[in-house]
């Protein structure tokens, strides 16, 4: 096999061109086989495969730079540069990332996870280059997806006043994970279609390089380039809408075509100047599955059958907390008209297509902007409507100026959801959800809060709506394991839910370590047998702001310790706001924080995750166990309060 003699890009460089075709079909399929197995971003992969390998063909790797854009298409450029040996291991423990990573390989020139960060990134590069006297060639790698994000334009802007030359290569598949929205996207679709206008183009061109034109007038000969495509073809003066922004754009090319790919990356390499090079690739190209049905298999989170691309969900699966969320919009919306949802290209992954489905109206997928995400929300709620911005947590760190300018100090009643809060496996740390309490918590007027279980995430929402301020509910990836059916509460403004009655020990447990706390309540009732003793107090918190005072108040009368349970980062989160508490009201009882230390976390399977952290079941029960009295009466039932 041609693939087993790749171990870097030299040996791309070594082969003969109809070598390159069959490493490409055994590229797709190890993307393929290994997907089907571990989850990943395949279709982003699938459609990239020629483009990586005319990167590889034609740079000089690893002096010259490869800049991946979000980098969850770098699985190709992954397993040519000495990963093909571990690739099976990928988004596994201890594992190849699903990202890059510039601790994993040299090839990883500088990580990512979030989009339209690479134009920028590689700028920097070039700068940096430009002083040093080097000549290495960089290259950013950005799908059209996001051109949606402010961040790609700003960059742009500044490469072009700054001039130093490096390729950013477009990698226009019509999709980020849903199908692109706004200008850009109708901008692209003109571009795709103007061969007419390249051709005339490079007529123009051919003509003015044939004219006697000296040294003296070469400088005029871009803006003659432009002038004369406009001439030609008015009608197309939106294809160089890149060149008046200081890039020559190149393009459209066939990003499945290596002959086309390597001419024009050469080709591009030679300009002195920002060069734009627009490739058209098909998103999930090779396997059809995947091809007719790219939204899916953009990340498939599971593994699925290769023969028919059926993803192998397990029949006893729970409905998620993001399903939850979807119904729960479905039911507000219904009974108040002046409800929004808005996403920032997240309508599937925050599972808000179910209300843009009922209420297309009152839907808004704003593309990959988070930051105009919120403040097109705090516009909408200054008018009057209640916004609601399902946004990841991670991703929500990108807009953190707007929660905090347009929203909070204008005391606007925008509501967000934020999923995937706390520890989300195999995605690694770019999109681990663990700072969002921290990041909120310190803002005037917010309030915070976190279900213990699906069923309480529509309440929470509601309440949410009504308190006419600015709020926030963090839940978690996937779905609790539903074994503790306790009925849910009213939800009241700052006001948490005891959940069992006991001593010595009271648990404050946030969000999804409800569960984990209801489990180790159970493990040592086992274990403890049902006369051993106490049994510690089980608490829903609910609220991280405002706390509930007055319960914490008669718990540190009550109980010789407090342990707060999170799936956060400590410093700043929940037993953080717990121990300030205690701090500013002189109150002495020992309090114990679990959560997720001020570590980079890595991609893994979250029960390993919450293991290595402490919040497993059965290390809380044992933390307990060692705290609780050993020979008191039992005097725990269950209750709710």
């Amino acid at each position: 096999m041609v693939i087993e003699r790749i171990e870097s890009p030299a040996d791309v460089k070594s082969l003969t061109r109809a070598e390159l075709d069959v490493l490409a079909r055994e590229i797709r399929d190890m993307l393929v086989v290994t997907c089907s197995r571990n989850g990943g971003h395949l279709a982003p992969n699938l459609g990239v495969v020629e483009l990586t390998i005319a990167l590889h063909r034609v740079l000089d790797l690893p002096p010259d730079k490869i800049v991946w854009d979000v980098s969850h298409q770098s699985y190709v450029h992954k397993i040519l540069t000495g990963r093909r040996d571990r690739f099976h291991t990928l988004r596994q423990g201890g594992g190849v990332s699903g990202f890059s990573m510039r601790t994993e390989s040299p090839y990883d020139v500088f990580g990512a996870g979030h989009a339209s960060t690479s134009v920028a990134s590689a700028l920097g590069m070039a700068v940096a280059r430009d002083l040093d006297g080097r000549d290495e060639t960089i290259v950013a790698v950005l799908g059209d997806g996001a051109l949606t994000g402010g961040l790609a334009y700003e960059a742009i802007n500044n490469a072009g006043q700054l001039g130093s030359n490096f390729i950013v290569i477009l990698n226009d598949n019509e999709m980020s994970i849903a199908p692109n929205v706004g200008a850009i996207a109708s901008h692209l679709s003109v571009l795709r279609s103007s061969r007419f206008a390249n051709a005339a183009r490079e007529k123009a061109k051919d003509v003015l390089h044939h004219l006697p034109f000296g040294g003296m007038a070469r400088k005029a000969l871009a803006a003659a380039e432009m002038g004369a495509m406009h001439f030609v073809s008015p009608a197309e003066k939106t294809t160089v809408i890149f060149e008046e922004l200081g890039f020559r754009y190149m393009g459209p090319v066939d990003g499945h075509n290596v002959d086309a790919l390597i001419e024009a990356i050469e080709t591009a390499k030679g300009i002195e100047a920002p060069v734009l090079l627009h490739v058209r690739t098909v998103k999930g190209k090779g396997y059809e599955p995947a091809e007719k049905d790219s939204r899916t298999f953009h990340g498939v989170s599971g593994a699925f059958d290769i023969e028919n691309g059926k993803l192998m969900v397990k029949p006893d699966a729970r409905p998620t907390f993001s399903d939850a969320f979807a119904d729960a919009m479905n039911v507000v919306a219904a009974k108040d008209s002046r409800v929004i949802g808005i996403t920032a290209a997240m309508p599937d992954g925050t599972k808000l297509a179910k209300f843009g489905k009922k209420f297309p109206e009152r839907f808004f997928d704003v593309g990959i902007a988070e930051a105009h995400a919120v403040c097109f929300a705090a516009g909408a709620a200054s008018a009057g409507l209640k916004p609601v911005c399902a946004i990841y947590s991670t991703f929500l760190q990108r807009a953190y100026d707007q929660v905090i300018h347009d929203v909070c100090v204008q005391e606007l009643p925008v509501v967000f959801c934020m999923d995937r809060a706390g520890l989300v496996g195999d995605d690694g740390p770019t999109h681990m959800g663990l700072y969002d309490i921290a990041y909120l918590r310190a803002l005037p007027g917010m309030t915070i809060m976190a279900p213990r279980c699906e069923e309480e995430l529509l309440p929470m929402l509601e309440h949410a709506l009504s308190l006419g301020m600015p709020a926030a509910i963090r839940y978690p990836r996937g779905s609790t394991a539903g074994r503790h059916q306790d009925p849910v509460a009213p939800i009241e403004q700052g006001k948490a839910e005891t959940l069992r009655k006991g001593k010595g020990v009271a648990v404050l447990a946030l969000g999804n370590t409800v569960d984990v706390a209801l489990d180790a309540y159970d493990l040592l009732a086992t274990l403890r047998g049902q006369e051993s003793g106490a049994m510690p107090t089980i608490v829903n918190a609910r609220f991280v702001r405002p706390l509930d005072e007055a319960l914490l108040g008669e718990l540190a009368r009550t109980h010789d310790l407090i342990v707060t349970l999170e799936e956060h980062s400590l410093p700043g989160g929940f037993g953080s706001a717990v121990v300030e508490w205690a701090s500013d009201h002189g109150v002495a009882t020992r309090i114990e924080r679990i959560g997720i230390p001020s570590v980079l976390v890595q991609h893994d399977a979250v029960a390993r995750q919450r293991a290595k952290f402490g919040l497993s079941a059965e290390q809380l029960a044992e933390r307990i166990s060692a705290a609780l009295p050993q020979d008191a009466p039992r005097t725990a039932a269950p209750a709710n309060s």
